[in-house]
């Protein structure tokens, strides 16, 4: 531990050193300024210094060597417009609202890349014109199973999808009551209803698979050639495709692109109630949601009342008043 705590000290010195400078700094002017970080023979120092650039580079940070010219010596040195970040300009309510929601979710105690949210509300906090307010949100996601072990899963997992590095999973199955060993190449986390799910290429199954983080018994990042990547993300990948936000959006059939009618009090309704531009006239809006679990979409629009009816296609109107028939039947049975 020890040692990862000076590497990052040094990897931040040098950064500050280059920041400072101002002219190419010359290898010797790096290595007076760190007599003991690159001590020993000239070839092992040179080594040493190599692989901190590297990881410079890789922590996105444009280090870059100029040759000799008549105007200036040969030396290194760091690009300050690409390494300071654009003024954001945002009003000080939403940087009140950006440090509260991200202060809440610090709280919740089980949220992905905690040092570098809480690293990035520092720098919130430092540059805001006054003091900033205490959040008044509340993020609980410690109502599932081992919820003490949630933290540190959700570290290692945000780890290793930034690395692009695989990981070994025993991934506890509800409905076999099974433990089996998984070996993941993680894409993405997504947080649903409290729920933190993983989704990411199962060795196992050769396919695109989802996993509940809190179903996770033990986990282990591949510690071969760290720096190196295990794999890459699809470029088409989304996490919406895999993680539903809406129950009709989990993927059971083809899509079917269902058009909905809503009236009375549910037309104003229509964008919070479905994730679908409505057109509206004479107090009735339309919109086309698509769906690739119809009985998902049957059911919620079923609990939505009257006002809410499906028009097409014709499959689906059909399975509204089937499913509508049965609870009825159901109702009459108990009466």
């Amino acid at each position: 531990m020890a040692a990862a705590v000076d590497r990052t000290e040094r990897l931040l010195d040098l950064v500050a050193l280059f920041l400072d400078a101002t002219h190419p700094v010359t290898w010797e002017e790096v290595r007076d300024a760190f007599p003991d970080e690159y001590a020993g023979s000239e070839d092992a120092a040179q080594r040493k210094f190599e692989r901190d650039k590297t990881e410079l580079h890789e922590l996105g940070i444009p280090l870059t060597h100029l040759h000799e010219t008549d105007e200036r010596p040969a030396g290194y040195v760091l690009d300050r417009n690409a390494y300071y970040l654009p003024e954001v300009g945002l009003t000080p309510e939403e940087l009140a609202v950006l440090y509260a929601a991200g202060s809440a979710a610090l709280a919740s105690g089980a949220f992905p890349g905690r040092q570098d949210l809480a690293h990035a509300l520092r720098k919130v906090g430092f540059f805001a014109d006054g003091p900033l307010p205490a959040p008044r949100v509340r993020l609980e996601l410690g109502g599932v199973a081992d919820a003490r072990e949630l933290p540190g899963r959700l570290e290692l997992l945000w780890g290793a999808i930034n690395a692009k590095k695989s990981v070994e999973l025993d991934y506890f199955s509800p409905h076999t009551r099974t433990v089996t060993k998984r070996r993941v190449d993680p894409w993405g986390l997504a947080l649903r209803r409290g729920i933190w799910n993983l989704v990411g290429w199962c060795h196992l199954r050769k396919d695109a698979r989802t996993f509940a983080v809190h179903r996770i018994r033990r986990a282990e990042i591949n510690a071969l050639k760290p720096r190196v990547a295990d794999f890459e993300i699809p470029k088409d990948f989304r996490l919406d495709a895999y993680v539903a936000t809406w129950p009709w959006q989990h993927k059971f059939h083809e899509p079917v692109d269902v058009t909905l009618r809503l009236a009375g009090e549910l037309a104003p309704l229509a964008e919070q109630l479905f994730p679908a531009k409505a057109t509206r006239s004479d107090g009735v809006a339309e919109l086309s949601v698509p769906a690739t679990d119809l009985d998902g979409l049957v059911t919620y629009v079923l609990s939505l009342g009257s006002n809410a009816r499906i028009m097409t296609p014709e499959k689906a109107v059909a399975r509204a008043k089937e499913l509508a028939q049965r609870v009825l039947d159901a109702h009459q049975e108990k009466a």
